[in-house]
């Protein structure tokens, strides 16, 4: 069932998931930023990440505006190329912000992992599995007990989930993997030592 709910989930502007999809987005814009849902939309992706349908665990969906950010226009004079005012882009990806959206709408729980479920051309949304680390039913169980652990606190903001791990450059092996471990700043900082010693 897994398989063929990630086929028809390959393309969802085309086929059966196009219609459905339109009418779910004209209702989301109209819903506040981070919205607690009762199951996940993309059951395959959720199970994939650890989600299981049991007190504990909570999803919610997050909306997140698409595009590069935008600085305060500076009060003193300059030419509008050197403003500084456009083309920002953030060096997180748009997932791992709707992760801590979601960990400050829900600070007693921690983010598990999260998956695309819809955009539109202003709009993205992610649903997000969260973990209530406190719940007797997440302490006993062994599959996720892990995550009680007091070094997986706030571990969305520190770029622990999946989506942070692929943002901080850390699912790349390989030659190019020496400049983003154990981090980007301890590589800069171990290549400054190498140059002055040389």
């Amino acid at each position: 069932m897994y398989k063929h709910l990630a086929l028809l989930w390959k393309k969802p502007n085309s086929g059966i998931l196009a219609e459905l999809m339109k009418s779910r987005l004209i209702k989301w814009r109209r819903q506040p930023t981070v919205v607690r849902v009762e199951k996940p939309l993309r059951i395959n992706r959720a199970r994939a990440l650890g989600y299981k349908a049991k007190q504990g665990f909570v999803v919610a969906r997050v909306r997140v505006r698409k595009g590069g950010l935008s600085k305060p226009r500076p009060r003193s004079g300059r030419r509008p190329k050197r403003m500084g005012v456009m083309g920002h882009t953030p060096r997180k990806s748009l997932q791992w912000i709707a992760e801590e959206k979601a960990a400050r709408k829900f600070p007693n729980l921690e983010v598990l992992g999260s998956y695309w479920v819809a955009e539109d051309g202003r709009y993205k949304w992610f649903e997000v599995i969260l973990v209530d680390p406190h719940h007797p039913a997440i302490k006993n169980d062994p599959d996720i007990n892990w995550i009680t652990n007091p070094a997986q606190r706030g571990r969305v903001f520190r770029g622990l989930t999946p989506a942070g791990r692929k943002s901080r450059g850390l699912t790349v092996k390989g030659k190019r993997a020496v400049k983003n471990r154990p981090s980007r700043k301890a590589a800069f900082k171990r290549a400054g030592r190498k140059k002055k010693k040389g």
